[in-house]
């Protein structure tokens, strides 16, 4: 089989779970909607209040799992990348000590604070660029991804800086979602289950989207809740496996601002924002402020602003700097 067709096949193949997924809410919205509220549900006003709540929630829920799908993940800057002769320069050079020395020649103008184990910039092979904090390389996507949290098939995309905000939202959308269908139509699956009910045309649709509502209520519970901890902790998932290393050595904490403007760095500070699926997050996925004085010789502290303020940040860890601007 050429390459080409090989490729054309392993995309629709991706697509699989999102084609699910989309299939799942689809047929929920008629097993609730058509099912319940129009066939079973006997009550005028009850059916009103039903889909007067569940229609809004819908839609917010789609309009998130949407832009988390479609949001391009971003690009490394130009910058980044070497060129050819750079990259020749690189790549003659056998020593591991005598490229380390390349790669920090290379990035000492770049704002980078992030190190490999041997003290190195942090480098893509593949790509040819001097990684930014936080970026990584996502063989699904071929590229490298800023802020990168994981590549999540049942969205078909990876989840990095733009798009990670998205990506709770709609797992907190999901959640909500789920539980509401499960406890509108708890009462309904009780009388079907018990034979109370003589409406077999519906009854299936009943007590399956019922289950299935609290099937992947129970999954999104743990998925949203972990997700709400990484971002109240300035972590990707990535991170929680495997610290960032700095300058001065691991530290699992440190780009933590304190619970608030880490949740802010993600959501913005527009309260009205926060639970809408429009971009709000600071900065721009390639420099990141951090809990701990910028070493100067990076030649970046007057350049790097600081978005935490003096004072006690997450229970009592005292902080020198005092420049208190957040990154718009």
């Amino acid at each position: 089989m050429a390459p080409a067709a090989v490729r054309v096949c392993c995309a629709c193949v991706r697509w699989f779970p999102v084609v699910f997924i989309t299939a799942v809410i689809v047929w929920s919205y008629y097993a609730y909607v058509v099912a319940l509220c129009v066939y079973t549900v006997p009550s005028i006003a009850e059916k009103v209040i039903y889909l007067l709540i569940y229609h809004p929630i819908l839609v917010i829920f789609l309009w998130a799992y949407a832009k988390t799908i479609f949001t391009d993940v971003g690009s490394v800057p130009r910058s980044f990348y070497l060129t050819v002769q750079e990259i020749n320069r690189l790549e003659r050079e056998r020593g591991e000590e005598a490229q380390k020395n390349i790669l920090l020649e290379l990035a000492k103008d770049k704002p980078i604070l992030n190190r490999t184990h041997a003290g190195s910039a942090r480098y893509c092979e593949k790509c040819k660029c001097i990684k930014p904090d936080r970026a990584h390389h996502c063989s699904v996507c071929g590229q490298c991804v800023l802020k990168m949290d994981h590549h999540c098939p049942w969205v078909n995309n990876c989840v990095g800086f733009t798009n990670y905000k998205y990506f709770v939202l709609f797992l907190g959308y999901g959640l909500l979602y789920c539980l509401f269908i499960a406890f509108t139509s708890l009462y309904y699956f009780i009388e079907f289950w018990t034979g109370g009910s003589s409406k077999e045309a519906v009854k299936f649709h009943v007590l399956f989207v019922f289950f299935v509502a609290m099937m992947f209520g129970i999954s999104l519970i743990s998925l949203f809740g972990y997700h709400i901890y990484l971002t109240c902790s300035n972590r990707s998932t990535l991170e929680s496996f495997r610290s960032p290393i700095f300058q001065t050595g691991a530290d699992k904490n440190g780009f933590s601002l304190g619970k608030l403007n880490n949740f802010k760095e993600v959501f913005g500070e527009r309260k009205l924002f926060w639970f809408l699926p429009i971009f709000s997050s600071f900065g721009d996925g390639i420099a990141y402020p951090t809990r701990t004085d910028d070493i100067p010789s990076d030649g970046l502290l007057a350049d790097r602003q600081r978005w935490m303020e003096e004072g006690d940040v997450d229970g009592g860890t005292q902080l020198s700097g005092s420049s208190t601007n957040l990154i718009k």
